[in-house]
């Protein structure tokens, strides 16, 4: 079982999407993922479990990423087995689809451990969407349907806090009676005492060993038990958070 003592963070991209609205797929993040992974790998193995197609995901992702000049490999096919890919891997990317499907597979596999021991060692991780929630320590705080039931919520702890990517901001004037994402996380803070970063479109979290950036054309509200939300730009310094507690 995943355990909750912290992994020294060390090289991570945590971005809220993998598509900007009127962009194609990571273009509007392709200098951070470039600045993330070139002076430390030139070869990454994608995790592809968010979606159920994982050789046209792998297609997708090897098309995207080769245009960047990094070479791909997937977990899912790749020779040896997944465990063995982990244990191997200079660089890693998870991306979007169903979080339930991606921890429920990282799980199956018994990829967490060792995912969380070669990021430790100081492999890139560069997460989008689902792949930035299994960055945390639960995925207690994502958007996406139950659609399959994982062993359990724990995840990569690769930070010590939770984040909500695709952040909406409630709307002014609004009907709708559901509930807004800040009322959502103030449900998850009934439960748990960590901090959830609302990571808007648009918007992603840089670290670098002890320090941790918010960047991209969008800003961020961070939500902590008892405490007002607040609001912070890109270009903001968040390195406090890396030293939260809880889960």
């Amino acid at each position: 079982m995943v355990h909750n003592s912290r992994v020294p963070t060390r090289r991570l991209l945590l971005i809220s999407n993998s598509t900007l609205y009127g962009r194609g797929y990571l273009d509007h993040c392709e200098d951070a993922i470039r600045f993330r992974l070139a002076p430390h790998a030139r070869r990454v193995l994608f995790l592809p479990y968010a979606i159920l197609d994982r050789d046209g995901y792998a297609r997708r992702v090897r098309e995207r990423f080769e245009a960047m000049g990094f070479a791909v490999d997937s977990a899912h096919d790749a020779p040896g087995g997944a465990a063995r890919a982990v244990e191997r891997a200079e660089a890693f990317f998870a991306g979007g689809g169903n979080t339930f499907l991606l921890i429920d597979a990282l799980w199956r596999e018994q990829l967490l451990e060792p995912i969380r021991r070669r990021v430790a060692a100081g492999a890139p991780y560069v997460g989008s969407s689902a792949g930035s929630n299994v960055a945390c320590p639960s995925i207690k705080t994502t958007n996406d349907m139950p659609i399959v039931q994982p062993p359990a919520f724990e995840a990569l702890h690769l930070v010590p806090f939770n984040i909500n990517p695709h952040y909406l901001d409630p709307v002014p004037g609004s009907t709708h009676m559901g509930e807004t994402r800040e009322q959502r996380i103030a449900e998850f803070h009934e439960h748990s005492p960590a901090p959830v970063v609302g990571l808007r479109e648009g918007a992603w979290l840089r670290v670098d060993d002890g320090v941790m950036r918010l960047e991209g054309t969008a800003g961020a509200r961070i939500f902590r038990r008892g405490a007002p939300p607040e609001e912070f730009v890109p270009g903001a310094d968040l390195s406090f958070l890396l030293e939260a507690s809880g889960a």
